[in-house]
Formats: C-alpha cells, structure tokens, sequence
C-alpha cells in the first residue's frame, strides 16, 4: 500500500509542477503519463516530432506541449489499439509532425488547400474521402 500511496503523491507532484517555465525531466514525465521512461525513450525514435530539450548534461526536459503530444500518443497506443505507424498518420492527420513544402507554403501564406482538412469534422472527412475516390474513378474514365 506504501507504494501506491508514494505512486499517486509523485503522480500528483508531477501534475502540480507541469507548467511552461517548469519542464519535466523524463522520470517525472514518465510518472505523470504513468509509462516507463524507456517508453518515452523508445517513443522519441518512433515520433519525430517529439524532440526534447535536454540540459547540459544530457538530461531530457519535457515542456506542456511534449506532454500533451505524448499523452496523445499513449491514448492511441494502448486505448485506440493504433499501431505506431498508425498512430504517426493520425498524428499527421491531427496536424502534428513535419509538413511538406506545399503545407508549409500554405501555411505561411494562410492560404487553404485540398489537403488542409485539419479543422473538418470526421462525418464531413469520411464524406470528401468518398468524393475523393469518386472524382479519381471519374477521371480515370475521363484519361483513358
């Protein structure tokens, strides 16, 4: 029972000092998001977009936004079932990760394209996905 007790104190800590000009070194974020740091560890070279900062001597330091990207990740891992290369897509599909040269013009500019479906509502999604293939079944006939 001693342990549990230290568990949720250290949980409940972790909570308490997450804030943006407190970072969490990964001991303390591990505890918070309740995983091993070798997870987070093993997470870091699966996502690349989680990146870091680390001290001086190498220790990483986890900012509000790392948190919130890793407990997004887990809640796809283990409660979704995602695999990780289906965790990465959803990540990109979210508007996490890196962006290619024709989003980040778009982004830049504020411009809105095809591919900028960030803010549509997952009905409206599966809908444009069906047009989607249909105007691509539709050209195919037009082509050949």
């Amino acid at each position: 029972m001693d342990k549990r007790r230290k568990k949720t104190k250290a949980t409940a800590r972790g909570a308490a000092s997450l804030s943006a000009d407190h970072p969490l070194k990964i001991g303390e974020a591990a505890r918070l998001l309740e995983v091993k740091p070798y997870v987070l560890r093993f997470w870091e070279t699966e996502f690349p977009l989680l990146r870091p900062n680390h001290t001086a001597s190498k220790h990483r330091l986890y900012t509000v936004k790392d948190i919130e990207v890793l407990g997004l990740i887990k809640r796809l891992l283990y409660e979704e079932r995602f695999t990780i290369d289906g965790a990465r897509r959803r990540l990109r599909e979210l508007g996490y990760g890196k962006r290619s040269g024709a989003e980040k013009r778009q982004a830049e500019t504020g411009e809105r394209g095809a591919s900028d479906h960030a803010s549509v509502p997952g009905g409206s999604r599966i809908q444009l996905a069906e047009i989607r293939r249909e105007l691509e079944s539709i050209y195919s006939l037009l082509k050949n």
